[in-house]
């Protein structure tokens, strides 16, 4: 960038007026014939002047260079940058404005409706004449609407949309999971580019959406032996593509857009959840001395502190160790809100009572996780392999997520309160919400009415 013009350069001062007054470079006057650019700012104010002169002279520079990138392309044969062209346009409207204009396309002042705005854009130039007689290109184009607006492909528009847009949505994200939507949204984008083409953002229109649900919809229904596509996997990446054009349009400030991708959704069914272990299996088969030899000491503890907590695996291995308080009448774990993390809800935000094994696995586990630290997916596919291997799970379909589900059932069966119930588990309840859902004694005395008895020498391997 530009830096301020020292001093009073590019100023004269003209009977207490001051004017911006620069040659054009030489190496630029091949792009700029007015030789000497001379404009009123229109002060008699110094300081004034030099905050008009630092701009024009900004402008000035920048617009040199792109009209120098933009002939080295077209020489080259090469089309010209979306970067480029937004610049040059984005120029063009702030010229437009310090002249006292809106910035409108040369097709809407063809408007014969609009004469006698075209007579005052006209005369507007006189005055940003150079010494001459000559006629400034760039303010020309700017008010007259010479400079078209660039068209964004989708794939340029995702590039903007992680550079510009996605930065303040994913503050509050870990790394792991701004990796995770960022590929997502790859994956969306090539596929619509795959199904319809990499087409300018401003000329997708409805039968574009369409055309983009029938490509899903071949890819749900499958042919052959070619891989078949959930609606659920569809709705995702639709859902990016009707998100990307929001965004996009809402940064330009088009928010009024129609979206050509609106109400285009499959029906899907409900998910059928894991099902949840039984009392009887945990007891018998996993909380059994030697059951969990040779796993490693991460998982096992990190596991076993789902057993008592009912925490989402993902909350469990983010713990720091601030977040297990092991001191106090009270030992507990708090899911608490991050800047370095998005939680998944905000009912997920709470503090979970530690009690049996839960408890003895933070005890041997006092600073957490950080071999697992936000890598949910590594640790859920090692735990499930481990648990696998050993016939730790009762049918195909239980996983370690299955923890969480065997919790909340214990304490239905147990009747303990429902606005508990939902506190623990970080789910949202529809009922009034009265206090703070009970002191953390209170909280863990109602636990220990389903805690699994602790077997003797259960960490043994670790203890060792």
């Amino acid at each position: 960038m530009t830096r301020p013009a020292d001093g009073e350069r590019y100023l004269k001062n003209h009977k207490g007026r001051y004017y911006y007054y620069r040659r054009v470079p030489r190496k630029f006057q091949a792009f700029d014939a007015r030789g000497t650019i001379r404009k009123a700012l229109n002060t008699a104010s110094l300081e004034t002047a030099k905050m008009r002169r630092d701009e024009l002279a900004l402008a000035d520079d920048e617009y040199w260079a792109q009209l120098a990138l933009a002939d080295a392309a077209e020489r080259a044969g090469r089309p010209v940058s979306l970067e480029t062209a937004t610049h040059r346009y984005n120029l063009a409207q702030a010229r437009a404005m310090a002249a006292g204009f809106k910035y409108r396309p040369l097709d809407q002042l063809a408007d014969p409706k609009s004469l006698e705005e075209i007579v005052r854009r006209a005369l507007s130039l006189e005055h940003g004449a150079s010494s001459s007689g000559d006629l400034n290109p760039a303010d020309i184009e700017a008010v007259f609407g010479g400079v078209k607006e660039p068209k964004a492909t989708i794939s340029e528009a995702l590039d903007i949309w992680k550079k510009e847009i996605a930065p303040p949505l994913m503050m509050s994200k870990s790394p792991n999971q701004k990796k995770i939507a960022l590929q997502t949204k790859d994956r969306s984008v090539n596929y619509f580019v795959e199904a319809v083409g990499d087409l300018p953002m401003s000329e997708i229109v409805r039968d574009h959406g369409r055309e983009y649900f029938a490509w899903w919809t071949e890819r749900i229904l499958g042919e052959g032996d070619e891989k078949k596509y959930s609606p659920k996997t569809a709705n995702r990446h639709i859902g990016d593509i009707r998100k990307l054009y929001n965004d996009y349009f809402a940064h330009t400030g088009d928010e009024d857009r129609v979206n050509p991708f609106r109400s285009l959704r499959f029906k899907t069914k409900k998910k059928p959840e894991q099902p949840a272990f039984e009392t009887s299996w945990v007891r018998g088969r996993i909380l059994t001395p030697g059951a969990l030899d040779g796993i490693s000491k991460d998982i096992v503890c990190a596991t076993f502190m789902m057993i008592e907590t009912g925490a989402r695996p993902s909350e469990i291995i983010n713990l720091r160790p601030e977040d297990i308080v092991l001191d106090g009448p009270a030992p507990h774990i708090s899911i608490a809100e991050r800047d370095d993390r998005e939680n998944k809800t905000e009912t997920s935000i709470r503090k979970i009572p530690l009690v049996g094994v839960s408890l003895e696995a933070a005890r041997r586990t006092p600073d957490g996780f950080p071999h697992y630290h936000d890598k949910g997916g590594a640790f859920s596919a090692a735990s499930n392999a481990a648990y696998r291997r050993r016939g730790l799970f009762p049918t195909d379909g239980h996983v370690i997520y299955s923890f969480r589900h065997s919790f909340e059932k214990r304490m239905q069966e147990a009747n303990l309160d429902y606005g508990l119930r939902c506190l623990l588990m970080g789910h949202k309840t529809d009922r009034p919400i009265y206090g703070d859902g009970g002191s953390l004694e209170y909280r863990r005395d109602e636990l220990l009415k389903i805690a699994h008895p602790i077997p003797k020498d259960i960490f043994a391997f670790f203890d060792a």
